[in-house]
């Protein structure tokens, strides 16, 4: 008899069926958000989990799963999960760190680009049916390339969002709660400033 596995959320099919290539699966194709209740009943007889960041894993709800042996959260943090309590019992917890660093890192560019050169504004103003012809000044934004670029937080995002930066030529500032290594300052061409004064040299005006 194979162990059994309860999926919190609806996940990718290749990984549902990787798992059933192991495990006697309990899916949740229709991604429905369980309760705390719920949640026990379904995991009273699973000796693993796959969680998600929304799912509350405690020492009560372990209490309630006897026969559960690992908590796999999707997510780089697992601020859902007591692990002390799990350890108490025995119970394996993993997580998955770093695999959004590139992907947060874009998503970053995306919305910054987005802000600068008023990309959401202009698509409202387009889909509004406002736009009737061209002007020189029109929903200009201000240019990213050369710019100062001020990064509060320099941890693996940070430093992510600071390379892709050197495409645009910018000139890139940083505040951290300490201060990175010369040479890693060196490698990123980025400046450590209090946060006060980088909120001020790279702030920009619309």
């Amino acid at each position: 008899m194979k162990p059994k596995v309860l999926i919190t959320r609806d996940v990718f099919d290749e990984v549902t069926a990787y798992l059933l290539s192991h495990f006697d699966v309990i899916a949740n194709p229709e991604d429905e958000t369980w309760d705390a209740a719920m949640l026990a009943t379904k995991l009273a007889d699973c000796d693993g989990v796959v969680t998600a960041i929304a799912d509350r894993v405690d020492a009560e709800l372990l209490a309630a799963a006897p026969r559960l042996k690992a908590v796999c959260n999707i997510g780089v943090g697992y601020n859902n999960i007591d692990v002390r309590a799990c350890s108490v019992r025995g119970v394996m917890v993993t997580n998955t760190p770093g695999v959004l660093t590139e992907s947060t890192a874009d998503f970053a560019w995306a919305l910054l680009l987005a802000a600068a050169r008023r990309v959401t504004e202009a698509e409202a103003y387009l889909r509004r049916w406002d736009w009737k012809r061209w002007e020189l000044k029109q929903l200009l934004g201000v240019d990213v390339h050369g710019a100062r670029l001020g990064i509060i937080g320099m941890g693996r995002i940070g430093q992510a969002v600071a390379k892709r930066a050197r495409g645009f030529e910018m000139t890139l500032c940083y505040h951290n709660r300490s201060r990175l290594p010369a040479q890693t300052e060196a490698a990123l061409g980025a400046s450590y400033e209090q946060k006060e004064a980088l909120l001020v040299s790279a702030r920009v005006e619309f």
